[in-house]
């Protein structure tokens, strides 16, 4: 090998060993640095810590008060657990202080401070390392925190002097003394503990319920004051005086009318259909603490998965190796198993270990031992180690150098493994380069593809750097246009142009906490529902953020808390299933809706306009009579049969509102002629007084138009049901009794009668007016089919043209330009991406031939 090989090698290994992991920019303010200058054996004196805490405050992160009791009366669900950054009982540091090694409580340590840090200690605050031990002396060893539950990094970070170590990380090798740069919520858990209490949105969920509510509301309350003034003036012509008897009396009928009109029971059936499905969700291992995230999940469309642990394993194995002619994977796993030292808690050692142990086939230390070998009367040596050292170690190997780079290339860590020849303890000869990589989960893969099948993008989300996020992305079967965390900041970029960004990335790689919440943000400002998984402290304020957080298996508290929905179950495949289910909910929820509003639309038109114009009025009893009865019978369509759309769902409140209306006006036109069907074609009199001979029809024209406003609007909602013809989904079983059922007892209290409340019509009446209603279901149905084809958002700007559809109109027809203009650039790189690794793959396959 040369010297120029030899140098290649050695910075391509230590530009891997020094980048593997993520390093966050500390900047520290000028007049905070000035107070880190602490003398390290002696430390701040009781005098300088008091002035601090003054200034800077207890080392914790506050917890936002809220009132329990406000807090259960404003939400109709159960309270939810909140993230503690800090422990109950309080953590213990050892500090200089007075030029004594004391220990104190950590939450009263403040910037300037030193504090030694050794192996398994919980790091209390944020702090840069001074390289030297308690003692004074230089550090023997660099530290390895576990700084996993921060970044989502696979592996211990290496620590040296002058690197800054981070609050609620753990030191897993080694021991220095470090000065305390920043405590409290100005740490780097700190910023993420703050994303997530300053992320407190309305759910996408409730925005849609108020937006329907507050439709129904408003065309009710304008209505029913319309007709509260009307009926007072009509008072005041009958009698020719008006006192408070008459205004009791009118307000009463408004009331009666405003209470059946307006769809109380809406948020009962909506929350019973989601309980249902999240008692189906629950016995699929997916448990939902927040409710209404059960119908969100069916409109996300972009699922943000971290990739440590959810995606991968979390867990080093062995890849595909490099071997020298004549030997084979066997041989290396076993001279490596030699080499490992054993007992160490060391995650390349446990890889190189356990592959060993179940013969399948990095510390960047040199380990060696000496084997004899009785059976063969032979001792030898064998070495592992970082590939540049072994390299030097056997004099140099052009074609492992090579081979190095390759690896490195593709993000895998690489090992090297070398014995002595057979004869000699001091030559020594190569065996080949172990490769190690957190592989994903078997069903990861498979995971992805079913979401892409349902318009669910996936984006992989990790701190780990950019090479090996590309590598894992390669074996997902996903694309390898991962961005680096760093286009996210781009002081340049608009963030119109960081969202589009996003939005064709398949995933980003070296993120902190900031970069995973603002990736959520700018998916969001492009109007996308987003889903996010995670399981550390790391992903909370992301999981916060998105409109459904989904904490995984074994995931921290702090993601938990943070979380909508917790997986019980390893990996995503749960997801799946949960997609699917929130689906089907999501269709009988806007079946529901659908419904309710076009029932409400009738039951406004067609009592505002026979009350102006024929001043004909039904019975208060009756109108309570159809609120009660209908709205409890749609409570089974939690457990109704649902049209799973393939693609994500999304509430269109404007078609919603528009379809209803025109239903509700063909409902009305059929009521409207049910009534002069039977005033002038069966001489039914629409009002009470009536000479004695006719007495037998008293009262019989409030029956008939009860059941026809019962049971017309009632029918429909096996039509609202989907989105094409009645018969392409049928209803399930149960459904369909419980409607039929209510509008059967509807149908015989009208026939037989009820006392003085309800006047018999008899079987022709009744049982016509059952079947009219079945027959003009069918008709409505092929309205809504035929209004589902023809609709489309550039239809209603031109029907409705305001100014805010038009504005809307012009960006998505400029987004789906830039879209357009962006994917080819994207497509473009993943050509070229593609062509890269299939010519690496080449390149290996051939040298394995050779």
């Amino acid at each position: 090998m040369t010297v120029d090989e030899k140098k290649g090698l050695d910075e391509k290994a230590t530009e891997f060993e020094d980048h593997h992991h993520v390093e966050v920019a500390e900047e520290l303010a000028p007049e905070l640095e000035a107070l880190l200058h602490t003398e390290p054996l002696k430390g701040l004196t009781n005098a300088e810590v008091e002035e601090r805490l003054a200034q800077f405050g207890l080392n914790e992160i506050s917890e936002k008060k809220t009132n329990p009791f406000l807090k259960f009366l404003s939400s109709p669900r159960p309270m939810q657990p909140w993230m503690r950054s800090r422990t109950r009982s309080p953590l213990k540091s050892r500090v200089f202080r007075d030029g004594q090694l004391i220990e104190v409580e950590s939450n009263t340590l403040v910037p300037g401070d030193v504090i030694a840090v050794r192996l398994g200690d919980i790091i209390p605050a944020d702090a840069r390392l001074l390289g030297i031990g308690v003692d004074g002396s230089n550090a023997e060893v660099n530290l390895q925190v576990d700084q996993s539950a921060l970044t989502g990094e696979s592996l211990p970070v290496e620590k040296k002097k002058g690197d800054t170590i981070y609050s609620s990380s753990i030191c897993k090798q080694g021991q220095m003394l470090a000065v305390v740069t920043k405590t409290g919520a100005n740490t780097f858990i700190g910023r993420a503990a703050n994303l997530i209490s300053i992320t407190n949105e309305q759910g996408h969920f409730q925005k849609i319920i108020n937006q329907i509510g507050n439709f129904l509301v408003i065309i009710t309350v304008t209505m029913v004051i319309i007709l509260f003034i009307y009926l007072l003036l009509r008072k005041r012509s009958d009698l020719g005086y008006l006192d408070k008897d008459a205004v009791f009396e009118v307000l009463r009928d408004v009331l009666v009318l405003t209470v059946a009109a307006i769809p109380v029971g809406l948020p009962t059936v909506m929350s019973v259909t989601m309980a249902v499905g999240a008692k189906q969700l629950a016995a699929k291992q997916v448990i939902v603490k927040r409710l209404t995230a059960v119908e969100e999940m069916a409109s996300v469309s972009v699922l943000c998965s971290d990739k440590t642990g959810t995606l991968t394993l979390n867990k080093l194995t062995f890849d595909e190796p490099y071997l020298k002619p004549g030997f084979t994977k066997e041989d290396l796993l076993l001279y490596s198993y030699l080499a490992s030292e054993p007992g160490a808690n060391d995650p390349i050692e446990m890889a190189v270990r356990t592959a060993a142990k179940e013969g399948r086939a990095s510390a960047v230390r040199l380990t060696q031992a000496t084997v004899i070998d009785h059976n063969a009367s032979e001792t030898f040596k064998v070495a592992k180690g970082a590939p540049q050292v072994i390299v030097k170690l056997v004099g140099g190997d052009n074609e492992a150098t090579h081979a190095v780079n390759m690896l490195a290339r593709r993000g895998l860590r690489a090992l090297g493994v070398a014995r002595t020849v057979p004869g000699s303890l001091d030559e020594w000869q190569l065996i080949g380069m172990i490769s190690l990589l957190d592989p994903p989960r078997p069903d990861s893969g498979e995971t992805i593809r079913r979401c892409e099948e349902m318009g669910v993008v996936v984006k992989m989300v990790t701190g780990d750097q950019l090479i090996i996020a590309k590598e894992v992305a390669h074996r997902l079967g996903m694309q390898r246009a991962i961005l680096d965390a760093n286009s996210l900041t781009d002081p340049e970029a608009t963030d119109a142009q960081l969202a589009d960004r996003c939005l064709h990335a398949d995933g980003f790689a070296q993120v902190i906490p900031e970069h995973k919440y603002r990736v959520v943000e700018l998916l969001q400002s492009k109007g996308l529902l987003v889903g996010m998984t995670g399981d550390g402290v790391n992903d909370a304020p992301a999981l916060k953020k998105a409109n459904v957080g989904i904490a995984v298996h074994d995931c921290t508290d702090a993601a938990r808390s943070a979380a909508d929905i917790v997986l019980l179950a390893p990996g995503l495949s749960t997801i799946v299933d949960g997609i699917l289910t929130s689906r089907a909910i999501f269709q009988r929820m806007r079946s529901y809706a659908l419904y309710r509003i076009t029932s409400t639309v009738h039951f406004l038109i067609f009592f505002f306009i026979i009350t102006l114009v024929f001043r004909w009025q039904m019975k208060a009893v009756l109108l309570i009579l159809i609120a009660v009865l209908n709205d409890c019978a749609t409570l089974v369509i939690a457990v109704d049969n649902a049209q799973i759309s393939r693609r994500p769902d999304k509430w269109r409140i404007g078609q919603l509102i528009t379809m209803s209306v025109v239903l509700g006006c063909f409902l009305t036109i059929l009521t409207f002629s049910v009534y002069f069907v039977a005033r002038d074609g069966f001489n039914v009199p629409p009002d009470e007084n009536i000479s004695p001979e006719d007495d037998h029809h008293i009262g019989k024209m409030q029956t008939i138009i009860y059941l026809n406003v019962s049971s017309a609007p009632h029918f429909t909602i096996f039509s609202t049901r989907l989105g094409g013809f009645f018969w392409e989904n049928l209803p399930s079983i149960t459904f369909t009794a419980a409607i039929l059922a209510t509008q059967i007892f509807a149908m015989f209290i009208s026939i037989f009668g009820i006392g003085d409340f309800i006047i018999a019509i008899g079987w022709g009446w009744g049982v016509s007016l059952i079947c009219l209603s079945l027959a003009y279901f069918v008709l409505l149905d092929a309205v809504k089919v035929f209004m589902f084809r023809i609709w489309s958002f550039e239809l209603t700007v031109k029907l409705w043209p305001t100014r805010a559809r038009r504005e809307k109109l012009v960006q998505k027809r400029e987004r789906r330009a830039i879209e357009a203009r962006v994917g080819k650039n994207i497509e473009k790189v993943r050509k070229v991406s593609r062509a890269i690794y299939a010519a690496q793959a080449f390149e290996q396959a051939a040298q394995k031939a050779f």
